[in-house]
């Protein structure tokens, strides 16, 4: 990819996405990935698909 296609790019992610940063403890990274692949989806998908579900079964269980 050119850098004026990866600037176009980022230009676009950052209009149409809001960025979260993720810490982990040590070590831990690597066992998501490898989760993740292991059900054939990148790590962002895993993680955006683990917090739709969690908001999913919270109103499920609304206190």
């Amino acid at each position: 990819m050119g850098k004026t296609s990866a600037a176009a790019t980022n230009k676009y992610a950052k209009k149409a996405y809001d960025r979260i940063i993720v810490l982990v403890p040590k070590g831990q990274k690597p066992i998501l990935q490898e989760y993740a692949k292991s059900r054939a989806e990148s790590l962002n998908a895993f993680v955006k698909r683990a917090i739709n579900n969690q908001l999913e079964n919270d109103k499920k269980t609304k206190v």
